[in-house]
């Protein structure tokens, strides 16, 4: 935890420097793939510092984490039976079991599985490399990271633009919940589109 906790430091502390917004699109398109914080910590950082350009860092954060997304399925279409074992064993978050949990999610609903990904906590690294192992769709798999990356991103850019320090305290205290809320929405919606066919 320690280490964790050192290289959430270290992702905040780029906020103070001119760098901030290249280091914003290069930790998300990494932790797309493969680094522990999310890009979110960063964001928040930025925007709270310069609200006029919120937007900005959002879509930064968004570019990086797509483009981070499609090197997650490269490794996971291309590379996986070379780098398996390295993530099972170095990477938090990825397991056999954790994978086989996912393939099943793959098998019934990808793009869901994609969005809700991308949008909540759920690491979105095992789900954009599960995505390339398993075969998912490519296009689908593009469609569903844009449209969930973008609208996590530009959701914190905008509560920041406009109401400031008092969001960052609602969103670090609920964020978690209040994605899993409106993925369950959004899952909710597609059941009854289900029903209706």
């Amino acid at each position: 935890m320690k280490f964790v906790r050192r290289l959430y430091d270290w992702v905040l502390s780029w906020a103070e420097t001119p760098f901030g917004p290249a280091a914003l699109f290069a930790l998300a398109f990494c932790e797309a793939s493969f680094f522990p914080i999310p890009p979110d910590v960063l964001l928040i950082a930025l925007s709270l510092s310069i609200p006029a350009r919120a937007l900005w860092y959002a879509l930064l954060a968004s570019m990086g984490s797509v483009l981070g997304g499609i090197a997650g399925y490269l490794i996971g279409f291309l590379l996986w039976q070379t780098l398996s074992t390295l993530f099972f064993t170095y990477i938090p978050g990825f397991s056999p079991e954790v994978f086989s949990t996912v393939q099943g999610y793959f098998d019934q609903y990808d793009f869901l599985v994609v969005f809700a990904a991308g949008f909540t906590p759920i690491p979105y690294k095992i789900i954009t490399i599960g995505a390339g192992v398993f075969g998912v769709n490519f296009f689908i798999f593009i469609i569903a990271s844009i449209i969930s990356r973008s609208a996590r991103f530009f959701l914190v850019a905008l509560l920041l633009k406009y109401y400031g320090a008092p969001v960052r305290v609602l969103i670090d205290r609920y964020f978690n919940w209040l994605a899993l809320a409106f993925v369950a929405l959004l899952a909710g919606g597609f059941i009854v589109v289900g029903l209706f066919r």
